[in-house]
């Protein structure tokens, strides 16, 4: 794939009218009626246009930072593009601005709807598989997601961090490796999750903190700990970006999964999901996190099973367990921002 520094584009550029035209193209072969399709332009309203953005690009070129002219370069061109290829509206126009200032007003210390908005469009699993390039067979990473909170509490290995939440307890256990197969002792492990009802502690109006800690991998990189088995619940759908998906006709449906982020010196910070197997979800998570290598088995165990370190559960207490090994790939790795060019 071709990426072009935002410096070489300007008015008339051959590859950017070439690559608008592909775009027309696309959309107009998947319109149903013409009023949805794009509307060819003349010559010369084509050449205002470009010339309007050539001009805005222009006006960073004061910029003293290397990066930040690329960026807001790029920015522009692609922001334009997008306005021209689907020959936006005044009255969409609007609807946007008051549909951002919406996602801006309902957003606090709780709730990230700017967080929501990118995941449910994508652009948070890019931006993620733009930083962590894959390197060995280090363990996939996959969205944050806006519920993460710092100071979680500390637990044990083989602790329990479901802290009153309800659900089915789920026994989860790994190792904590490098990508030479190296264990990685007292890595940080932090891990967050829903509880049964599709709800993390912080969507609940009092103080409480459950479904959520931060553990170490012990002298020889393993780690293990009570949760809760992961249901599938919805992202939060009743506000502005909810009512984009119902107008899109897309379910704000989530795949079952539970949170880890993992540190320790040397490594790539990962921020990862395990998922599943099984749930019906896995192809229509709505904000595409799921890889079919996070995707692992929590075998369900009846009640009156023995539990690995001895936990007296309720008598018609059934649970899961699940193993998820974790490689870290090195801290070289890491994703380093450069201007792309031309190729």
């Amino acid at each position: 794939m071709t990426i072009v520094h935002p410096s070489a584009i300007s008015c008339g550029t051959p590859m950017m009218t070439k690559a608008r035209t592909t775009v027309s193209q696309q959309l107009s072969s998947t319109a149903t009626n013409a009023p949805v399709g794009v509307t060819p332009v003349s010559d010369a309203q084509s050449d205002i246009e470009e010339r309007l953005t050539h001009t805005v690009m222009q006006s960073f070129d004061g910029c003293q930072n290397e990066r930040l002219t690329f960026v807001m370069k790029a920015l522009v061109a692609h922001l334009h593009g997008f306005i021209r290829d689907v020959r936006l509206t005044e009255a969409e126009w609007n609807t946007a601005i008051e549909f951002l200032t919406e996602v801006g007003h309902i957003t606090d210390d709780r709730r990230q709807e700017f967080i929501l908005l990118s995941d449910v469009l994508g652009a948070s699993m890019q931006t993620i598989n733009v930083n962590n390039v894959a390197h060995g067979d280090a363990t996939e990473a996959t969205v944050f997601g806006p519920f993460f909170t710092e100071n979680s509490p500390r637990i044990d290995n083989g602790g329990d961090l479901a802290g009153g939440a309800a659900g089915q307890p789920c026994w989860v256990e790994g190792t904590v490796k490098d990508v030479e197969g190296q264990p990685i002792p007292h890595a940080r492990i932090e891990v967050w999750e829903a509880d049964e009802d599709g709800f993390y502690d912080v969507q609940y109006p009092d103080d409480r903190v459950s479904g959520r800690a931060h553990l170490f991998s012990d002298d020889d990189g393993r780690y293990r700990f009570w949760a809760l088995t992961p249901t599938p619940y919805p992202i939060p759908h009743d506000g502005p970006v909810g009512r984009m998906l119902a107008a899109t006709g897309r379910s704000p449906m989530r795949a079952s999964h539970l949170h880890f982020m993992v540190t320790a010196p040397g490594q790539r910070t990962l921020v990862t999901h395990i998922f599943v197997k099984g749930d019906e979800l896995l192809g229509h998570d709505t904000v595409f996190g799921v890889k079919e290598s996070l995707i692992t088995d929590f075998a369900e165990q009846p009640s009156r099973t023995p539990t690995p370190d001895g936990r007296q559960l309720a008598a018609e207490q059934s649970w899961s367990r699940a193993r998820f090994d974790l490689v870290l790939a090195p801290a070289t790795t890491a994703a380093t921002p450069t201007a792309a060019k031309d190729s």
